[in-house]
Formats: C-alpha cells, structure tokens, sequence
C-alpha cells in the first residue's frame, strides 16, 4: 500500500520547482505526481499527489512548497529570502524490519534561508542556503547545481549537474541512531557527520499551447558516505522523478 508521505526528499521538491514555473506570467495552476526512491532500509517507496500553485510578482513568488521575497531581481540575477516544508521524515510505522520499528520518528520541517538564481549565455547556476526552524533537526542544506538548456521548438530540455550538503545537524537527526534506539531496536548506535551527495538531473517542458504546458523532472542523487553508512539505510542512491501538467493565466 502506498501512504502519501515523503521518507526523504529533502530540499528536492523546491530544487525541482523551477521546471514547473518556467512561464513569465504571474499565475499558473495545475496538478502533478511526485515519485521518490526511499533510501531506508525496507522503506516504501512513495507516489503522491502535488498542487502545482505557482505566482510570480516584482516582490514576492510563491512555488507550491517554497515562497520568497525578492531582495534583487533582474533578468540576469535574482537573490531572495526564502522559505519552504521539507517533507523529509522517517516513520518506523511505514517500515516492514522489526528492529527499524523501534527507532525514533523523524518528522518533517520548515526550512528558511537565502535563494540566488545566475542566468547567462553558458547556462544558469542555481544555489539555495536553508536552515531548520522549527527545532527539528537544527541543520542546514546547501544545494548547487549548473543548468543548461537546449531549445528544440515547443520542448526545452534542461539537464544539470549538481551537488547537495547536509550539516552534520542535519545528517544526525534523519540517518543517526541514539544510545537509546540502539539498546531498544539492536541496531548499532551511528554519529552521522556532515555530508556532500551529487547529482545529475533532467527536466522536459513542453508548451502545448499559449496556456497549458507539460512537465517531466528527474533526478539521481549519489547518497554522501555519512548517509549510506548509517544502519538505517540500504542503498547508496535515490531517485526522484515528478511529472504535471499545468495551465498559465
């Protein structure tokens, strides 16, 4: 059975926002479907359903998940405070082993900081700075990537390269296991440390007319060693894709 919940998508989704805002026009509406990869071991993996809620002012934007305030905005740069629901969360309910359902819940957060976006001739360079505030995790992600985009009639194709570092707040509350969940489950107490995870991703959109487009986005990350080390998880990648069709007033 398929729960709509995230067991970790990080900062993903408001990376992954732009393919779905590409449009100048301040509102643009629409429905999609995200599917992500669960690096937990005997996680699920998960489907659910996103509202695509998109508008665009001088000031101030609003992207489904992540909203911000313009501290400089041209056609080249854009700099803003931003904030945005990390929906990265570890339910020991969702889990079939029985030692991982003795472990802690880890629940998803609110995370604020600072957006930039650089567009040129050689490409765009994306970069977003944010930081817990709701004293879940207390950590901090950096995300970096370097996009390209090629024109071929109504389809843009935009594939990128990119890297995402977690602090070792951040890594320690979602992939550390305490002294107590370890005396409790018999899984091994882990310290989780600070970590760098990279990734290539892929994004399609499709005008299909003045109004409605098409989107398709996927990414594969390449889990840091202090995640893929931790007990909890039993892979060393995740995969993300999301996909949704979306109409421009």
């Amino acid at each position: 059975m398929n729960h709509f919940k995230v067991s970790a998508v990080a900062v993903l989704l408001p990376c992954c926002f732009a393919a779905f805002s590409a449009s100048a026009a301040p509102l643009t509406l629409g429905a999609s479907v995200l599917y992500s990869e669960s690096p937990y071991r005997s996680g699920q993996d998960r489907y659910y359903p996103v509202p695509i809620i998109n508008y665009e002012g001088e000031s101030f934007y609003f992207r489904s998940l992540q909203a911000g305030y313009y501290l400089w905005k041209d056609q080249q740069d854009q700099l803003s405070l931003t904030v945005l629901g990390s929906p990265q969360n570890f339910d020991p309910d969702d889990v079939d082993d029985g030692d991982m359902k003795e472990l802690n819940k880890r629940r998803m957060t609110l995370m604020a900081g600072v957006a930039y976006r650089h567009s040129a001739d050689w490409g765009t360079v994306r970069t977003t700075l944010v930081g817990d505030v709701l004293n879940n995790s207390n950590g901090i992600i950096w995300d970096l990537t370097y996009l390209y985009p090629f024109q071929f009639g109504d389809l843009r194709v935009t594939p990128g390269i990119g890297a995402l570092w977690n602090s070792s707040n951040q890594n320690q509350y979602y992939y550390g296991v305490s002294s107590g969940e370890s005396a409790r489950s018999g899984i091994d107490r882990y310290d989780a440390d600070d970590s760098w995870s990279p990734y290539v991703e892929l994004s399609f959109d499709y005008k299909i007319n003045q109004n409605w487009r098409a989107n398709l986005v996927g990414r594969y990350t390449r889990l840091g060693d202090d995640i893929k080390d931790s007990p909890m998880v039993d892979t060393n990648s995740q995969a993300l894709v999301w996909t949704g069709l979306s109409y421009t007033f």
